[in-house]
């Protein structure tokens, strides 16, 4: 790592536009990249082209037109990545603290437009202290300009923002509109106001780091997507997110080459525990189906009782969702169904087939879930799956309890295919539930209450806690040998690679926000 950054410092330094070689020399030493040098890193080598290299900033107040340094305090500017291009902006921290000014606001618009025009994705690396306050308003303006275009731009190109030092106030609601959000560990941080305000006004003492640190951020609010440990981790990580994605929404995902062969996988016989109130691993399940190292977690630390990401099915990408049985037995709440909602929506946006894998034994109870919205909340993931035209494929590992079942991908809210293995459960609730509210009196008058209870419970099970009643409605259209798995979702993809799906006119459709 050190002779990475000592190679990059060697090659950039005559590049420097900045606020002077103490400042750049701070940041060094913070273990952080200069704004050119993050560049330098993420695209190909020579394939940066600058755009608004000699642009300086018009304000006269406050002696601001004593300080005129070429650029503005953002790097701004075009290339490629593993040959892709891109268009990128930089924010340069050692310019004036890299805040946004009219001129800085106007260069980040430039590139913006041209890759809407030009149908290629945009990467921010945010790093600025907020708003340029010498200029008032003009610099408030320039915000709701970006605000703007990263709506226009939202699902037709791919959006990434890095954060990568402080991002506060109004300026933390651009990364927010973008498709993903990468924060760098201890060096960066996101919050409408900051550890001060918070101090005057609700009395709470907070570091800058509890309060909009990556860590909070990636495991309790889910604004972040992914975390980075330091510069270069995080325009790997953008690198390696990119490798999934189309240029833009009229494009087909890219495809890497793959040889296949049998494509059987025994070991997915053993992945789910003959006990059905034990646990598993549903990354053992993804990793046994998918191309080997293709996947690609969005969103690890938060809401883990639910699984989405990126991976590879024979050199195609698409998106992954599944429950997670070792958290919360993988029930659906208010957070993992607004973090499925979000990534199924955005995989229908860039054409990424869907593969959902389910495990659930319905929704959480409890006053925390009702007071808090899961109503509103699940309805965003029934939503999300029944309005997405991709490719949908559904495999049903184990539990698909009650309206869980519905909103997980069901062959009746538009699922193409959907599969089962001989291990599946699909009823209106789990067995012991059910025989309880079934057979109450006749349990409430035996003899011996439990030995009837667990005679009805295993009746139940038997007939109603299998997938063949509804494969037999043709609700499942297959149940499938585990080791099968790979093999038949290749296939099934492959099927519906040329699917179109015409919605009804109109102007949009109003989703439970």
């Amino acid at each position: 790592m050190k002779d990475k950054l000592k190679e990059l410092r060697e090659k950039i330094a005559t590049a420097q536009l900045g606020g002077g070689q103490a400042r750049i020399d701070k940041q060094h030493q913070q273990g952080k990249l200069t704004a050119r040098e993050r560049i330098h890193y993420l695209l190909d080598a020579g394939s940066f082209e600058e755009i608004g290299m000699f642009v300086t900033h018009r304000c006269t107040d406050f002696g601001m037109e004593k300080q005129q340094i070429l650029g503005d305090g953002v790097v701004t500017g075009y290339g490629t990545i593993q040959g892709r291009p891109v268009y990128v902006f930089a924010q340069d921290f050692t310019v004036f603290g890299g805040s946004l000014s009219e001129t800085h606001a106007e260069k980040i618009c430039k590139v913006m437009d041209l890759a809407m025009r030009t149908g290629v994705p945009l990467i921010g690396l945010n790093d600025s202290g907020g708003a340029r306050i010498q200029e008032g308003v003009k610099s408030l303006a320039g915000y709701a300009d970006i605000f703007y275009r990263n709506v226009m731009a939202s699902g037709v190109i791919p959006q990434i923002s890095a954060i990568m030092g402080p991002c506060a106030g109004g300026a933390v609601y651009s990364p927010a509109i973008t498709d993903f959000v990468i924060m760098v560990e201890r060096t960066s941080y996101m919050f409408v106001t900051g550890p001060n305000v918070v101090k005057t006004v609700t009395n709470e003492d907070v570091s800058a780091e509890e309060l909009g640190g990556a860590f909070a951020h990636a495991s309790r609010s889910g604004v972040t997507h992914l975390t980075a440990a330091n510069d270069i981790d995080c325009l790997e990580k953008i690198k390696q997110l990119l490798s999934y994605l189309p240029q833009n929404c009229e494009e087909a995902p890219p495809v890497v080459p793959c040889e296949l062969g049998d494509e059987l996988r025994p070991q997915l016989r053993q992945v789910v525990p003959p006990n059905p109130q034990q646990p598993y691993d549903m990354r053992e399940v993804i990793d046994g189906i998918v191309d080997p190292e293709s996947f690609f977690e969005i969103h690890p630390d938060w809401a883990d009782n639910i699984v989405v990401g990126f991976a590879r099915l024979a050199g195609r990408s698409i998106g992954v969702v599944g429950n997670q049985p070792t958290s919360l037995a993988g029930v659906l709440d208010v957070n993992s169904s607004r973090k499925a909602a979000r990534f199924v929506r955005f995989c229908d946006c860039f054409n990424i087939p869907l593969l959902v894998l389910v495990d659930v034994p319905g929704f959480l109870p409890g006053t925390d879930q009702e007071w808090n919205g899961i109503i509103a909340n699940g309805a965003k993931l029934l939503y999300a799956f029944s309005e997405a035209t991709v490719p949908r494929v559904t495999l049903i590992t184990r539990k698909a309890y009650g309206g869980a079942y519905d909103v997980m991908n069901s062959k009746h809210i538009g699922a193409d295919f959907n599969f089962a293995w001989p291990t599946a459960e699909i009823a209106v609730m789990g067995a012991k539930g059910a025989s309880e509210i079934i057979f109450r009196k006749e349990i409430a008058a035996a003899d011996n209450p439990h030995e009837l209870l667990a005679q009805k419970e295993k009746a139940y099970q038997k007939k109603f806690a299998n997938p063949w009643r509804a494969a037999a409605r043709g609700f499942i259209d297959e149940v499938i040998d585990p080791a099968q798995t790979r093999r038949k979702l290749i296939k099934a993809f492959v099927l519906l690679e040329n699917k179109v799906v015409n919605l009804p006119k109109k102007k949009h459709g109003n989703i439970p926000l």
